[in-house]
């Protein structure tokens, strides 16, 4: 019974950053379109000309608002419940710039957000997500980080000699993977937090690297939203973080989700799904 409230707390919580996280994406991007182009030199980068516009300061405090609630729900539930619900981030953001553009929601955009909601459904209750390890051993960070700093860091300077949609798509993949990695930091900083203090918090290193990861990961989305329209690097965003922090849920945490039999082909349906309707409604997207 405890366990079940956790999960619907879980829920909650990662719905309510979902649809916060949804709105600092849309004022900074609105923002970051309204920029002029970079003429040269660190005073013209992306983020250097953003941050002087109060406006975007009020959308990444909403974006940090968001993350506070992720925060809370992986402290309730698993980084494979919390996760997929994050998703629906692009379901909220695509109605939410409607708004702000006085654009009516098209049925097409509300089908594909119905298929992306019942997909993140279904991996959420099929998948049954069980929890890991509280503080996963360093032999088990080590080749992660490794392996998705070199990655990730080649496919950054590959994104800075391509045009412009194509440089916000690769970008989008980088900050999403990023984030994946943040939301793996996040779930293991939180553990820490509850079963050792302030005190684990202040003497291990997760804390630290997730400071660091968060920053990073801001920076380079910033740098994606300034490339092109919001609909060419969201969707890779959106699709990247979750795969990623999947992938590290396994291998780091040792969480797994609990299917058997047919259960994994609803699954791997589901997961199809999830990123075809993201590109989808990202399509539909004018912003």
């Amino acid at each position: 019974m405890v366990e079940k409230v956790s999960n619907v707390l879980a829920v909650l919580f990662a719905l309510a950053s979902a649809l916060t996280i949804a709105w600092g994406t849309v004022v900074r991007h609105r923002i970051a379109e309204e920029a002029p182009d970079a003429s040269g030199g660190l005073r013209d980068s992306p983020i250097l000309r953003v941050i002087r516009r109060p406006l975007w300061w009020a959308g990444l405090s909403t974006a940090f608002l968001g993350y506070a609630f992720q925060v809370v729900a992986l402290g309730f539930g698993t980084l494979l419940i919390v996760q997929p619900i994050l998703c629906l981030s692009l379901m909220f953001t695509l109605p939410l710039s409607s708004v702000y553009q006085k654009q009516k929601i098209s049925q097409v955009e509300l089908f594909w957000a119905f298929i992306l909601s019942a997909a993140v459904a279904i991996i959420v209750i099929v998948g049954n997500p069980a929890h890991g390890a509280v503080q996963p051993n360093l032999a088990r960070w080590i080749p992660a980080l490794l392996v998705g700093g070199v990655f990730l860091t080649a496919l950054d300077r590959i994104a800075y000699s391509l045009l412009r949609h194509e440089k916000a798509f690769m970008l989008g993949i980088v900050t999403g993977a990023i984030f994946g990695y943040v939301a793996v930091l996040s779930k293991a900083t939180v553990n820490l937090f509850m079963t050792g203090g302030l005190h684990a918090l202040v003497f291990n290193w997760e804390g630290y690297a997730l400071i660091a990861m968060a920053t990073l990961g801001t920076i380079v989305q910033q740098s994606s939203f300034n490339a092109a329209a919001l609909k060419h690097s969201l969707p890779a965003m959106t699709v990247a973080e979750p795969f990623v922090a999947f992938a590290l849920g396994y291998a780091v945490l040792g969480e797994r989700f609990q299917v058997t039999g047919y259960g994994w082909l609803l699954m791997a349906v589901a997961a199809v799904a999830m990123v075809i309707s993201t590109f989808a409604l990202s399509k539909q997207s004018t912003i």
